[in-house]
């Protein structure tokens, strides 16, 4: 039977977490402005508004705001576990497992050693606390194992937080940094798992060991298994007619609570489940990006705040006296400088520079919830005396301060080497781009000549790292040969799926609303009163993203055309043209191909009144066109590529196009276009059809989707 809270019992509970929320968030919003992370402000807010000081300021007061039946009650401390639970699932989502084993010998090292050191340090901790840190009746073998565990493992979440904000998420030393952190986190709520377990059997035994780890490996064996298929099928399911965020969030929330119930009925804490669910919901290519922006903003603004400042309020500073104070110095001391060592001994046996493995050691020393939660969950089971819960909790603030100010003195000045700086700016083109991206690319085949066209021009201009999947249309119940498809793509990662040929437009288009970036279609000869064929002409109908539409040379006896060795972009000074720009200058960089920048000057053209200059000596015009053929070049010379310009005068563009793509002895054209609905058809403009019915060279068309 449910035992409501009376109209008192509401009234404290609401103001708690009035006073929580707002004193959290302005703390934490102060802690940002100077640059450290806002968990510190949260748990100091928490320190503020608890027994420390506001029960010390005026008793009376904090007897009402925080009475001894509320507590017990567990009703503010169910909201602030359902967001520590919330916080997992984000963390889980940052957790990129691949990345753990793709940094290999140097992750595995530094994670290795930052984790084993501060464990001897915290056992030898452990075992020397006076008997009055420990709960009642704990075991003081299990009680070294929790204070060895929390100085142990760092807080992903608060290094991510760091990297960020200090920009050098993506620098070598910082990815290491990500690797080694996610691996604490693994690792520490595996140590949480099996410590949990001995404090509830009251001992150290080698059954529980035994129980516990089985149950946690058969149940992460089934959530990266089974669990993965379902959460797959859901997520696609919801996104079935397109974006859903709210079927989206049912789906997150659900896995979290599943995952949640299956490790708390493993005697495991539920937030491992949470952070699990986190992980196999990253995974799935099916997620909504826009799902864990909605998560975390619910989180920071709300759950995350009352969770660390409910904690802070769990510290009572005046249960420090100058014995407890000596130890919290030799507690931090342990925490920091084991950390440390054991970071930079790995990063060195890794190979990484000095100055790499001080940022390591420097980085990694961040903790944050984790750690928190290991206090909390130690408090709860009896390990830790409120005296060892202040200490324990003390050591994320202090250690996440020490981290933000120790490594931006490090990393000052320090830019990295000349590949690393080649990498970040690779990627930084690849974030600002409208279509060459790193998402996930749709190709549908009959396994003809055109889609191959199609597959090699994805190769040439996609980087690798963006997986691809195949689309076999079936016509009459024979799958066709999608073989030298898979081929021209091998350095990818490819997967199959198969469609119907009388629905093959409606099914590829609902499958390109599930997380892709681009389709590529290769086309051959148009058919009588369509643009290029029934299907096609459907997707490009419906279109929701960019398609690449790639018409294959005319002539070509051979399956594949040979390597592009010169292309003609035309330059407009429109989004399509950029991105036209964007895949010429991308096979350009990867095959050393020569790009012919080109804009037609057409005399008849009506120029507006506001563009015309102050010049007599250049018609305004021949201004325009200048100015368009700098900014592409700029765009050019930024992707390492230079090119040739030419600015060719007529009153007929397209054929001046066609012209200039066979002087220049050209074997691809790229042009951009907006796709448009006319009378029922797609249309690309007239010069784009113009273009493709009467040059003989491959043509490929980067069509950007209509706006609404």
């Amino acid at each position: 039977m449910l035992i409501p809270l009376d109209e008192h019992q509401l009234l404290v509970f609401w103001t708690q977490l009035l006073v929580l929320v707002s004193v959290a968030r302005l703390f934490g919003g102060f802690m940002r402005r100077i640059n450290l992370p806002s968990v510190i402000g949260q748990l100091a807010a928490g320190i503020i508004v608890g027994p420390s000081i506001f029960g010390r300021v005026w008793p009376s007061g904090f007897e009402w705001f925080l009475p001894e039946e509320e507590i017990s009650s567990g009703a503010l401390l169910a909201v602030s576990w359902l967001g520590v639970a919330l916080l997992l699932v984000t963390a889980g989502f940052e957790t990129d497992l691949g990345l753990i084993r793709s940094l290999g010998r140097a992750a595995a090292l530094v994670t290795g050693f930052s984790l084993v050191a501060p464990l001897i340090g915290g056992l030898l901790v452990g075992v020397a606390l006076p008997d009055s840190f420990l709960g009642d009746e704990a075991d003081r073998t299990v009680f070294a194992l929790f204070v060895a565990a929390a100085l142990a493992v760092s807080a992903l979440a608060v290094i991510a937080k760091i990297l960020s904000e200090l920009g050098l998420m993506r620098r070598d030393f910082g990815q290491i940094t990500v690797a080694a952190g996610m691996a604490n986190d693994v690792v520490g709520w595996v140590m949480l798992a099996i410590f949990a377990s001995f404090a509830a059997s009251g001992a150290v035994s080698v059954r529980v060991v035994l129980e516990t780890v089985l149950g946690l490996a058969a149940f992460l064996a089934l959530a990266m298994t089974v669990g993965q298929r379902l959460v797959d099928r859901a997520l696609r399911w919801v996104r079935r007619d397109g974006a859903n965020i709210a079927g989206a969030m049912t789906v997150v929330v659900v896995t979290m609570l599943v995952y949640g119930v299956a490790t708390q009925a493993l005697g495991i804490e539920a937030v491992l489940g949470a952070f699990v669910a986190g992980v196999v919901l990253h995974r799935s290519r099916f997620g909504q990006p826009e799902v864990l922006h909605h998560i975390e903003s619910l989180t920071t603004s709300l759950l995350a705040p009352i969770f660390f400042a409910t904690a802070g309020m769990r510290v009572d500073l005046g249960l420090l006296d100058s014995e407890a104070l000596m130890w919290v110095g030799i507690v931090l001391a342990v925490a920091i400088g084991a950390k440390f060592a054991g970071a930079f001994a790995g990063a060195r046996l890794a190979g990484q520079s000095p100055r790499a493995a001080v940022a390591l050691g420097a980085g990694l020393n961040a903790r944050g919830a984790l750690e928190i939660v290991i206090a909390s969950v130690g408090l709860s089971l009896g390990v830790f005396s409120e005296t060892a819960y202040t200490v324990i909790v003390i050591v994320p603030v202090v250690t996440s301060v020490f981290a933000a100010v120790s490594l931006r003195m490090v990393v000052r000045g320090w830019r990295g080497s000349a590949d690393e700086q080649e990498r970040l700016d690779r990627e930084k083109a690849l974030s600002q781009n409208l279509v060459v991206k790193s998402s996930r690319i749709l190709l549908p085949s009959r396994g003809g000549p055109a889609s191959i066209s199609a597959a090699q021009l994805v190769e040439f201009a996609w980087p690798k790292e963006a997986p691809a999947t195949l689309v076999s249309v079936v016509d009459g119940g024979e799958r066709p040969d999608i073989s030298v498809l898979e081929a021209v793509l091998n350095e990818r990662v490819v997967d199959h799926r198969s469609v119907n040929g009388s629905s093959a437009a409606e099914e590829i288009t609902a499958e390109s609303r599930l997380g892709y970036g681009v389709v590529a279609v290769g086309v051959a000869t148009r058919h009588e009163g369509q643009l290029y064929s029934p299907m096609v002409d459907e997707i490009l109908l419906n279109a929701t993203i960019p398609v690449l539409i790639v018409r294959r040379a005319r002539g070509l006896d051979r399956p594949l055309p040979a390597a592009f060795s010169r292309v003609v972009v035309p330059v407009t000074g429109t989004r399509s043209s950029s991105a036209a720009q964007e895949v010429a200058f991308a096979i350009a960089d990867q095959l050393g191909t020569e790009v012919v920048l080109t804009h037609v000057l057409n005399r008849k053209a009506f120029v507006p009144r506001v563009l015309k200059r102050r010049t007599s000596e250049l018609d305004p015009s021949e201004v325009i066109a200048k100015e368009l053929m700098d900014i592409a070049k700029l765009r050019a010379v930024e992707a390492g590529v230079w090119p040739r310009t030419l600015i060719p005068s007529s009153t007929n563009v397209p054929s001046a196009l066609v012209a200039v793509a066979k002087d220049e002895d050209c074997d691809l054209v790229v042009l951009g276009a907006q796709l448009r609905n006319v009378d029922g058809r797609p249309f690309l403009g007239h010069t784009v059809e113009m273009v493709l019915e009467q040059c003989d060279a491959n043509v490929a068309v980067v069509a950007l989707p209509r706006r609404d």
